[in-house]
């Protein structure tokens, strides 16, 4: 999915693609790019981030800048750096996040806390400080990648589920607070997608299981009517649907792309 750029009129926008070093995070980066946005991609990691701006490269218009999410100093640095060089945030992608499967009761308490910390408290942290400079402008867009986990769970992934819980949450309170200050927040809720992170969760299970990844694959597939894994570029086209002022009045939403898995 894509849309031209008279569309989206996302020209010349600012847009900080967060977890942009891979899979999802650079199908966002490239969409953007695309319609002649100015992006901004970060991670932690920050050879893979240098590589997926070379990757995608377009003259200048992808800024490759690390930073950690669940520090809020950091992110407070990375705000001053993108003003110097580009000016305000106007569409922040929080996609930054992490994934294990893992029971319950055999779940490290160290795994559900950087759970949360990543995907809850990042977005929050991500949030808290490009807002501000969104309400200045009197425009803005928060685009937040959730899960189909946001809105129902399944075994073996309770801090997945429950951080999912808490950014469908916080989308849902920030869309009310902002809802007359000329931005809007909104929620992606993909299911499986065809990407690093499935795959990579598809080999824990297969070492569990004694299946192999193919098979665990089959398996999520299968969760979907449409019997399928989601393409990235299927989340960056909403993406860019949300972020255009097509979609002025939409806000608080949670938008499933799970191939209709998940129908609430």
């Amino acid at each position: 999915m894509c849309y031209p750029a008279e569309v989206t009129g996302l020209e010349e926008k600012i847009v900080l693609v967060t977890g942009g070093s891979g899979g999802l995070g650079r199908a966002l980066a490239w969409a953007f790019v695309k319609q002649g946005s100015h992006v901004i991609i970060t991670a932690r990691n920050q050879e893979r981030l240098k590589a997926t701006a070379r990757e995608i490269g377009n003259d200048g218009q992808i800024l490759a800048l690390p930073c950690d999410i669940t520090q809020r100093e950091l992110v407070e640095a990375l705000d001053s750096k993108i003003k110097r060089e580009l000016g305000t945030v106007q569409v922040l992608i929080n996609n930054a996040g992490m994934a294990q499967a893992v029971g319950f009761l055999e779940m490290a308490d160290g795994l559900w806390n950087e759970t949360l910390k990543t995907n809850l408290t990042g977005t929050y942290n991500c949030c808290k400080v490009f807002l501000p400079g969104m309400i200045k402008l009197s425009w803005g867009r928060i685009i937040n990648i959730a899960s189909t986990m946001a809105k129902v769970a399944y075994s073996h992934v309770s801090a997945y589920a429950a951080s999912k819980h808490g950014v469908l949450g916080l989308t849902r309170a920030l869309a009310l607070e902002t809802a007359r200050l000329g931005v809007t927040v909104n929620a992606i809720c993909p299911g499986y997608l065809d990407d690093e992170r499935t795959r990579e969760n598809a080999r824990r299970m297969a070492d569990r299981t004694g299946k192999s990844i193919e098979d665990i694959l089959k398996i999520f597939a299968n969760s979907s009517p449409q019997n399928r894994l989601i393409d990235p570029d299927e989340i960056a086209g909403l993406a860019l649907l949300l972020a255009s002022d097509k979609a002025g009045g939409m806000t608080g939403q949670a938008i499933n792309v799970d191939g209709g898995a998940v129908m609430v």
